[in-house]
């Protein structure tokens, strides 16, 4: 066995084993990663092109009900600064991101009870009636199979729940009182209701090995998401975690790579956190099978607020300028910007 093997099967039929991912992790020297890197690449254009999506990101709320510990919207950090956005403040985020271009909105939040199914409902409607073509993505946490479906039959198209640990251990470490198997509950409810759904994993999660990481990875390749988030660990300064490092920014690559060659159709953002740990890391992302990126539109007075970890990226993206300047960014990685709702190529109708 060696590790060349491994990325070319990885290459030739998605699939590897336990072992041999584990073998990969364990042992890929710098050429490797390079090669590894490349393979992906090369699925990505097999797949999708150059061609990156962009989502236009909504944080809904500040306030949280879970308690995670590295989390700084847990409830139990008392440093938080808590708000939440109307219908009016949503319409009028949609719309400015209607404007620069974006067809799909992700309506992100902490696990808040205000935003109840009907206040949900309205707030979906209205946008389905105001831009019909235009996806929307709820990220809200865990909810009842009953409010997922009711969510979803208001209009939503896709919905994102990152597992964060596939391992039960781990997971249960960092989510106290959260069973495992809830999340896991979730996500296959989300699937049969007819959702593209998105799951993903943290790496670089205290105590993390890489065969937790080897979990993660068989778990997507089983599930397979319509898009999968992966991003380092970061932790917030207001957590009992505070001390611990944050994930790196080179395995988090090397599993973004090995997931686009597991998963060749999935969706992979080149997420915020890969920017906050790096300023090259968005590049790197793209350039490992990453085909999505989600800039903000938040207003302006409330982003500082969404603080989930220390040194978030905060990337001004509120005039037709900044989207241009997204584009030069991405053309100067190699892409390009894709202007559509950018759906996963299985559910193109």
């Amino acid at each position: 066995m060696n590790v060349k093997d491994i990325i070319n099967k990885l290459y030739e039929v998605n699939s590897a084993s336990k072992k041999e991912l584990l073998y990969l992790l364990d042992n890929i020297n710098e050429g490797e990663k390079d090669y590894l890197i490349s393979k992906a690449h090369d699925t990505r254009m097999k797949y999708y092109s150059n061609k990156v999506y962009l989502r236009g990101l909504i944080e809904l709320t500040s306030f949280c009900k879970k308690d995670c510990l590295y989390c700084g919207l847990r409830r139990s950090n008392k440093n938080a600064q808590r708000y939440r956005l109307d219908i009016d403040d949503v319409l009028e985020c949609v719309r400015k991101g209607d404007k620069l271009g974006y067809k799909t909105f992700v309506l992100q939040g902490g696990e808040d009870a205000y935003y109840s199914d009907e206040i949900m409902i309205n707030i979906i409607k209205a946008i389905k009636k105001e831009f019909p073509e235009n996806a929307i993505t709820l990220s809200l946490g865990e909810r009842s199979y009953e409010s997922y479906r009711n969510l979803f039959e208001a209009g939503a198209d896709r919905y994102l729940l990152r597992h964060e640990s596939a391992s039960k251990e781990l997971y249960e470490s960092i989510h106290p009182g959260e069973p495992f198997e809830e999340r896991f509950n979730c996500l296959k409810n989300l699937k049969e209701i007819g959702y593209q759904a998105g799951a993903g994993f943290m790496v670089g999660i205290p105590n993390q090995t890489n065969e937790d990481l080897v979990n993660d990875l068989i778990f997507v390749k089983k599930f397979a998401p319509a898009m999968c988030g992966i991003g380092p660990f970061i932790p917030h300064k207001d957590t009992p975690l505070k001390e611990y490092k944050h994930g790196s920014l080179e395995k988090t690559v090397i599993c973004l790579a090995i997931v686009r060659l597991l998963l060749p159709k999935v969706l992979l953002p080149a997420t915020t956190a890969l920017s906050s740990i790096d300023k090259n890391g968005r590049n790197a992302g793209l350039k490992a099978g990453g085909n999505v990126i989600m800039p903000n539109l938040s207003p302006m007075s409330v982003r500082k607020k969404y603080s989930l970890y220390n040194d978030k990226a905060y990337i001004l993206d509120e005039d037709a300028e900044y989207r241009k300047l997204i584009e030069e960014k991405v053309k100067e990685a190699g892409f390009e910007v894709e202007v559509n709702r950018g759906d996963n190529i299985d559910f193109i109708k």
